[in-house]
């Protein structure tokens, strides 16, 4: 109120007025605007800050209307802007960026890993009621059943069919000690290691007549060992990894610099990893990692990184009959030690004599017995574990399924 006391004419009194609650009504306004028209009306210099853009007003003072006009501009509500557009930074995936991915049978020997394999691939890898009937990686691939590709090729009439396909391999038994050599267990893991994905089976029947590596019956015991046996060579590769970078980064301080900036977080990374399953004993892929934390862990190859698959070998009948007393145990150990895991109750005996039977005779034989095979969902379960998913082109010269990992983009 004390600046309309200056003197000056009425009507600039009012105007003055208007600017001054107009511009108490826009908290933008910076005081040394206010200050400016004070000046103005005083025509007298100040020491207050003055834009370069108003410094023509005080060599030569502007005409009412004028003033009035760049006075009002200076109060205009600002436009607001749009807010920035949040990008979502792309979750980076465990495992190997490829399209060519692999599944591996893993377990103890004599659970039937080779029958299922057989079975599974329809191949005839040997399967003898001995340990170590398997001692090099058997490979093999199976079509994955999808009814879409199966219309299409009706629909078309292709003269070449090209499915997507699922790769397994079958791997020797491990047994209690592997990790530290036992059994071959070097080689064997090294095999379990070069694969992307597991088929994890256990035995859960009782028959006389197969031999068990342990002597008795006891899934649980067996998921103990394996599990115990993966972690176990992860945690030996992970502390020389930590120990050699522990090294280079002792190398580089010792050179008087600041130190390889990469090299420390990748120490870091890496220790991190050596914790969780040193520590607390946990598999990595239930780890909850960020995309650098993941690329470390990606150039690992680490096995208890890879997805697992539970598959619960049960005998004919208890299959047929929908019920078996370690089921419930293995399911439990399951959501235990590896929540969200997967766990498909099959026969392998079964299975194998259905693989071996004409189509017609296969579907008589389920019939009868008011079974289904499980296989199909035990292969699409592998695909899927593995990140993997397929598009359809179409026409009368083929029908493919091309296969690519997920997130990955198409081929252009």
């Amino acid at each position: 109120q004390w600046v309309v006391t200056l003197a000056c004419s009425d009507s600039l009194k009012i105007i003055f007025r208007v600017c001054i609650r107009d511009a108490h009504l826009q908290p933008r306004c910076p005081p040394h605007v206010l200050m400016l028209i004070v000046r103005l009306l005083l025509k007298t210099p100040s020491s207050c800050y003055t834009p370069p853009s108003l410094h023509s007003y005080f060599t030569t003072p502007p005409s009412l209307p004028s003033f009035i006009r760049h006075f009002s501009l200076c109060f205009q509500p600002r436009a607001r802007m749009p807010p920035k557009k949040v990008v979502k930074e792309e979750k980076i995936l465990l495992g190997r960026p490829s399209n060519n991915l692999k599944i591996g049978v893993v377990g103890l020997p004599n659970v039937g890993k080779s029958t299922f394999f057989n079975a599974i691939t329809n191949s005839a890898a040997a399967a003898e009621n001995y340990p170590f009937c398997t001692i090099d990686p058997e490979e093999s691939r199976v079509a994955v059943p999808d009814a879409r590709f199966d219309w299409l090729c009706e629909h078309y009439k292709p003269a070449s069919k090209v499915p997507a396909y699922l790769t397994v391999i079958d791997i020797a038994g491990l047994v209690k000690g592997a990790a530290t050599g036992a059994g071959l267990g070097n080689a064997f893991l090294s095999h379990v290691k070069a694969v992307d994905a597991i088929f994890h089976v256990v035995r859960g029947f009782d028959e006389a007549d197969v031999i068990h590596v342990e002597g008795e019956i006891d899934p649980i015991r067996d998921l103990e060992i394996i599990h115990e046996e993966l972690r176990l060579k992860d945690e030996e590769f992970l502390t020389k990894q930590l120990a050699e970078l522990k090294k280079g980064l002792v190398r580089v301080g010792a050179g008087g610099g600041a130190g390889d900036k990469a090299k420390k977080e990748e120490y870091e990374i890496v220790q991190k990893v050596t914790n969780y399953v040193v520590e607390e004993k946990k598999d990595v892929r239930k780890g909850n990692w960020n995309n650098k934390e993941v690329e470390v862990i990606n150039s690992l190859f680490l096995i208890t990184a890879k997805p697992v698959i539970y598959l619960a070998n049960v005998s004919e009948k208890d299959y047929i009959r929908k019920k078996n007393k370690w089921l419930p145990k293995i399911k439990a150990w399951v959501d235990a030690n590896n929540p969200g895991d997967l766990l498909i109750p099959f026969s392998g005996v079964l299975e194998h004599k259905l693989s071996l039977m004409p189509a017609e005779e296969r579907e008589s034989l389920l019939k009868e017995l008011g079974a289904v095979s499980v296989l199909p969902k035990i292969i699409v379960a592998g695909y899927q574990a593995l990140q993997l998913v397929y598009y359809f082109t179409g026409g009368a010269d083929e029908v493919r399924a091309w296969t690519l990992r997920v997130c990955s983009r198409l081929p252009t």
